[in-house]
């Protein structure tokens, strides 16, 4: 797979140099660091899982296609901190034709640069890693009299790559489906969980569990559980209040499996059926979603299943008294940010809010096959909220699923996971299961 989209890659840019750094180590207090998080470009070009790493690519050399500088083995180091591959694990394991370690880099990379007219390089993204590439450049530059030529250009290799990770392909798919698949999982098991009195933070460790027992490194960005008012805050990432009796429970989380992330969010009332406030809310969401899901085939632009969202939401709105109307004059003055305040989706993929532009020459860009996108529209009414009537103040909905753009249409990757009245209370009738 990594083989595959690396030569992709390479016969994209032609007669180039790529070079691609590891992400950097995050100190987080003192003596201890965040959790390493590979970077996404490097990860899905070489699957190596170690910081402290440069990916080299190129088509110029009649044998090293593909390069990497890599920590060296430290037999105590590594007793402490973990295993490491190594230069022998780095072709050994993960397929290099040539590797070498970290330290050797600024004595050997600046050789694969000599006489190449175009480096693909991100500048911008690791300014001392950005000092030592032009520090090369230099070097290279000092030497011309003994008839080697540097680089002329530095080009973005995401204009390329970025281009490739949009599109997906069926190994690519066959990742993230399971992401899905685990996802959802983890969000049916949360629902059956719910009761009214438990903590948030205990069902975050439902949906948690699942990720971990189904073989997810982790959640593939911070787990959203909240509960009452607490669900129309869009990022609320706290998740450490009770969950009282009339509550609906908002749940945004996904799993990140072998790279490729998966991103859901249900609500869902605690006591196990809607009250008459919130299922006008609920199903006014979901005929919105289900609107927009319909926009979303081969052909129609990227706006268009917002447009169709905003669309059903608004007209709603003003007939539940909720928004002054005419529906018109409501989307054209954009009073409904309101209550919608965010677009009805984005590319998904490596990164939760996955690369890929939104935009062709200005104008947003047509769907095609291969994509994958999010789909999540949703209704946020604060507490304090004196233009609302009194009976939805405190209401936060969202429904969102990860959906595939096919050939003939499109295909729904979350399925699993109910969303319409009825599949909810009959969900949650059935209790708790003992967890797997």
């Amino acid at each position: 797979m990594f083989e595959a989209r690396r030569k992709r890659f390479l016969e994209s840019i032609g007669r180039g140099v790529a070079i691609f750094p590891a992400a950097p180590v995050r100190n987080r207090s003192n003596d201890v660091d965040h959790e390493f998080r590979q970077d996404s470009d490097f990860h899905y070009l070489t699957g190596f899982p170690e910081p402290e790493a440069v990916a080299l690519l190129t088509a110029l050399h009649p044998e090293h296609r593909y390069v990497l500088f890599v920590r060296p083995r430290d037999r105590e180091k590594e007793t402490w901190n973990g295993r490491r591959a190594g230069a022998e694990g780095a072709v050994a394991k993960y397929g290099a034709d040539a590797a070498f370690t970290i330290d050797q880099m600024d004595e050997v990379l600046p050789k694969y640069l000599e006489n190449v007219e175009r480096l693909h390089y991100r500048l911008g993204r690791q300014p001392e890693f950005d000092a030592r590439v032009l520090g090369w450049i230099g070097k290279i530059r000092a030497a011309v009299r003994t008839g080697v030529s540097a680089p002329t250009e530095i080009v973005d290799p995401a204009v390329a790559l970025h281009e490739m990770r949009l599109i997906k392909s069926p190994a690519d798919l066959a990742l993230l489906r399971r992401a899905c698949e685990i996802s959802a999982e983890a969000h049916v098991a949360a629902m059956r969980a719910c009761r009214p009195g438990m903590n948030e933070c205990e069902l975050e460790a439902v949906v948690e569990y699942v990720f971990r027992r189904y073989g997810a490194a982790s959640p593939a960005y911070p787990s959203i559980v909240g509960a009452g008012a607490n669900g129309t805050i869009l990022h609320y990432t706290e998740n450490d209040a009770p969950v009282k009796d009339g509550d609906l429970v908002l749940i945004d989380a996904g799993c990140e499996y072998q790279g490729f992330s998966a991103d859901i969010t249900r609500t869902f009332p605690a006591k196990r059926v809607f009250s008459r406030p919130q299922r006008a809310i609920y199903e006014l969401v979901l005929s919105a979603q289900l609107a927009a899901l319909g926009e979303v085939r081969p052909g129609a632009r990227f706006e268009d299943y917002h447009n169709r969202a905003l669309r059903v939401l608004v007209e709603g709105l003003v007939a539940l008294g909720l928004l002054d109307g005419p529906p018109d004059e409501a989307i054209a003055n954009e009073t409904y940010k309101r209550l919608y305040m965010h677009r009805t989706g984005h590319w998904l993929g490596a990164d939760v809010h996955d690369v890929g532009r939104y935009l062709i020459d200005g104008a947003s860009r047509p769907l095609e096959p291969g994509m994958v996108l999010t789909v999540e529209p949703g209704l946020y009414i604060d507490e304090d909220d004196a233009k609302a009537p009194a009976e939805y103040r405190g209401i936060g909905v969202r429904i969102e699923d990860d959906v595939l753009v096919t050939a003939t249409g499109h295909e729904v990757l979350t399925g699993g996971v109910p969303k319409t009245v009825g599949e909810i209370e009959s969900l949650m009738a059935k209790g708790a299961p003992a967890l797997p």
